[in-house]
C-alpha cells in the first residue's frame, strides 16, 4: 500500500508538471526546459517543477518555463542549450568525455553524505576552486548537483567484489567507467533512457546507477539484484545550464531575480530530490519479491578503498593539469559535506 502511495503522489507530480506549462500563457516570458529522462523520472515530475515554481516566485510570475522531450539525445544537450533551440537543461557530464575534467572532482569514491549535502558543497566547490577551470564556456552554469552513491544493479545477485571481475556493465562515463575498469569489467556506453532495452536484451549483464535507477528506469525488472559499498562506488556529476542570450535578453528586475533561484538554491534543491527518488528507488526494490539488495563486507568494503586510491589519485593528477590545487578541493568537498 505504501509503495501504491508513493506511485500516485509520482504521477500527480508529473500531472503538476503539465499543469504548471499553462501558466506560461500569463508569463511575460515563458522559457524552454529540455529533458532527456522520461516524464515520470523523478528529475522531471518533481525537480523541474520546484524549479518553475521558483522562478514563477522570484520573478513574481513574469518568467515561466515548460519541459520539452526529445529535442536531442543526453550527450547533445549542452550544444541545443549553447545553440538556442532550448533555454534550458540539465546534462550529466559523464556523457562528453574530455569536455570535463574538473567536474569530476565530486565523482570520486570515499564522500560520505546526502545528494543534498553534496550538490551544495559541489556548488561551493565550483565558485571557489573550478570556476576558472571554464568548463561551461559558451552557457550560463545555474546549478551543479550529484546523485546518491552508486551501486551494481544486476540480472545475476553479486555478493562479492570478485563476481564483478568479467561482467558487461553500463556505465555512464567519466569515473564511473574508471571504477568498472578497476573492477575488471567491460563498460558499455549508452545512455540512461537507453539501459533498460540494454539489460532486457542482455547486452549487459547489469549497469551502475544510483538507487533512483530501480523506479525512474524500470530497473526492478530487468537488474534485480542491487550490491552496494558504504558511501557508493562514485557519484555522477550533472549540471543546469542556461543560454546565455536568453538570460541576458531579459529585464533586469528578472535578471537580478533569477539570481537568487540560480546557484546554490537550485544545486540543493536538486540534491534533495535524489534524495527523494533514491528513496523512492530503494523502497521500489525492497517491495519486488525477486530483487534483493546486499551490502559489501568489511572485507570487500576495505579492498574498494585500495582499488579506489589509485582511481583518485589519477583524477586528482588530471584536475591537477588545469591549474587546480586538486586535494584542496577534495578536502574541502569532504569537510563541507561533513558539516551539511
Amino acid at each position: 500500500m505504501k509503495a501504491l502511495h508513493k506511485m500516485a503522489g509520482f504521477a500527480a507530480s508529473a500531472l503538476v508538471a503539465m499543469t504548471l506549462s499553462f501558466s506560461a500563457v500569463a508569463a511575460d516570458k515563458t522559457l524552454t526546459i529540455s529533458s532527456w529522462a522520461p516524464p515520470t523520472h523523478g528529475i522531471n515530475a518533481i525537480m523541474w517543477p520546484k524549479f518553475i515554481e521558483m522562478i514563477e516566485e522570484a520573478t513574481e510570475g513574469r518568467v515561466t518555463a515548460q519541459i520539452k522531450y526529445k529535442l536531442a539525445p543526453p550527450p547533445a544537450q549542452f550544444d541545443i542549450v549553447q545553440d538556442g533551440a532550448a533555454d534550458i537543461t540539465w546534462i550529466f557530464h559523464g556523457y562528453n568525455p574530455g569536455r570535463f575534467v574538473a567536474t569530476k572532482m565530486i565523482e570520486l569514491p570515499g564522500y560520505e553524505g546526502s545528494a543534498e549535502a553534496a550538490s551544495v558543497a559541489y556548488w561551493r566547490a565550483y565558485e571557489k576552486f573550478l570556476a576558472g577551470a571554464d568548463e561551461h564556456k559558451g552557457v550560463k552554469l545555474i546549478g551543479l548537483h550529484t546523485h546518491g552513491p552508486g551501486v551494481l544493479h544486476s540480472a545475476t545477485k553479486v555478493t562479492s567484489l570478485d563476481q564483478i571481475k568479467g561482467m558487461k556493465l553500463r556505465l555512464g562515463g567519466g569515473v564511473s567507467g574508471d571504477v568498472g575498469t578497476a573492477l575488471g569489467a567491460t563498460g558499455i556506453r549508452v545512455p540512461a533512457p537507453k539501459v533498460y532495452e540494454t539489460l532486457a536484451s542482455k547486452a549487459a549483464d547489469g549497469v551502475m546507477m544510483p538507487m533512483e535507477g530501480k523506479r525512474g528506469f524500470k530497473l526492478t525488472e530487468v537488474a534485480q539484484h542491487t550490491f552496494e559499498v558504504p558511501g557508493g562506488f562514485y557519484r555522477g556529476s550533472f549540471a543546469a545550464i542556461m543560454n546565455q542570450d536568453t538570460f541576458d535578453g531579459l529585464s533586469e528586475q528578472d535578471r537580478k531575480a533569477l539570481e537568487t533561484v540560480f546557484g546554490e538554491p537550485l544545486s540543493r534543491m536538486a540534491g534533495s530530490v535524489w534524495d527523494e527518488i533514491d528513496k523512492m528507488g530503494r523502497e521500489a526494490s525492497e517491495a519486488a519479491s525477486d530483487n534483493s539488495i546486499t551490502t559489501a563486507s568489511a572485507e570487500d568494503t576495505a579492498a574498494y578503498d585500495e582499488i579506489a586510491g589509485p582511481i583518485i589519485e589519477k583524477v586528482l593528477g588530471e584536475v591537477s593539469a588545469k591549474g587546480i590545487d586538486a586535494k584542496a578541493v577534495q578536502a574541502f568537498i569532504a569537510a563541507e559535506m561533513k558539516a551539511n
